[in-house]
This record gives structure tokens, C-alpha cells and sequence, in this order.
């Protein structure tokens, strides 16, 4: 999924700003599919209104400057379905501690193991998000559905680190100073 079908699906959901759609897109429900910049998002939005698939309006703030606000047009929406008509590319997964992990043998062992804790803490924490979420009265089945699949994942990445870290930790360096020296 690209930034301009965010875009669209956000819309396809109700107005919303570009700050709104970078919101969503990193803290919000919309933040397992699509990560967005502002960078991208406010392109991604003028190319839609030029193409006539979403609309804006700008709306007054005292003491701030205007809002400007986006709906999907008719067209957004049949322009919306057909992209989910279309073939998914792969799913991404980028991980910071994924990386730490694969250098686990040229760090110190606290500092491994410290960061594999870190990286539990926010694993719960994840989980804790989709749980509050799950038992938010606007969830539809499908939306529960889709929280249901992320803490399954999340489920299982939390075993299998609480199961196999002393693994990931006997690959760090007692002390890299020391084997540097050597």
C-alpha cells in the first residue's frame, strides 16, 4: 500500500487534515498498515485533488493559521475499492532491535540483554494498545478482526523473545573492550 491509498482509506473513514493523516498513520489505527510523512502526505493529497478524488476546504482558527480540511470525493471512494482490487506487494517489517540482535556479538551482554527487556516492554505496550482499542464501541468485526491478527503477532513475538533470549544474550560479548584489546 502506497501513501496515496492511506490517503484515501483515512478519507474513506471521515475528513481529516494532513496532520490528522500523519497522526493516524503513526499512533493511530492506521499505524500497522502504511508509515507516512508529511513529506509524503500533503503530495499525495494535492495529486488526489487534482484528480478530483478528494476535496478540501479551509477553515478559519483565531490566533492559528487555517485548517485545511480533506473529504473524499465519490470518485475517491470507487478509486479506493479498485486499489484494494489490485494485488498487495509484501507486507514490510523493519525493526531497530532486529538489527541489534543481528550484531548481538559486538555488544556488551547487559546492554543486549537491557535491550531485549526495552524491546519486551514494547511489545506489552503494543499489545496494550490493541487491547484498549478492541473494546472501543466503534470497532466493526473487521476492525476487530485485523486487531485480533496484530496481537496474535504480537503474541507470538513475545514468546518467542521471552523463550529465546538467553540465546540472543550468550551471543553478546562478556566484555567487547577486552576482546578488542585482543
Amino acid at each position: 500500500m502506497n501513501v496515496r491509498t492511506l490517503c484515501l482509506s483515512i478519507l474513506y473513514e471521515g475528513e481529516a487534515t494532513g496532520y490528522d493523516i500523519r497522526r493516524l498513520s503513526v499512533d493511530g489505527e492506521f499505524a500497522y498498515f502504511v508509515e507516512a510523512s508529511f513529506g509524503s502526505i500533503y503530495p499525495a493529497l494535492a495529486k488526489l485533488e487534482q484528480e478530483g478524488l478528494v476535496t478540501s476546504r479551509t477553515v478559519p482558527q483565531p490566533g492559528k493559521p487555517a485548517r485545511k480540511i480533506y473529504s473524499i470525493t465519490d470518485a475517491g471512494r470507487a478509486e479506493f475499492a479498485e486499489e484494494l482490487l489490485g494485488p498487495l506487494g509484501d507486507d514490510v517489517y523493519r525493526s531497530p532491535f532486529l538489527l541489534l540482535a543481528r550484531f548481538a556479538r559486538i555488544l556488551p551482554k547487559e546492554l543486549v540483554e537491557q535491550r531485549a527487556n526495552e524491546h519486551l516492554k514494547r511489545l506489552s505496550e503494543s499489545r496494550q494498545k490493541l487491547d484498549d482499542v478492541s473494546t472501543n464501541d466503534g470497532c466493526t468485526a473487521a476492525d476487530r478482526w485485523v486487531i485480533n491478527y496484530g496481537r496474535s503477532v504480537l503474541d507470538v513475538a513475545e514468546t518467542y523473545l521471552r523463550t529465546h533470549m538467553h540465546e540472543l544474550t550468550e551471543l553478546a560479548k562478556a566484555d567487547p573492550r577486552k576482546d578488542a584489546a585482543e
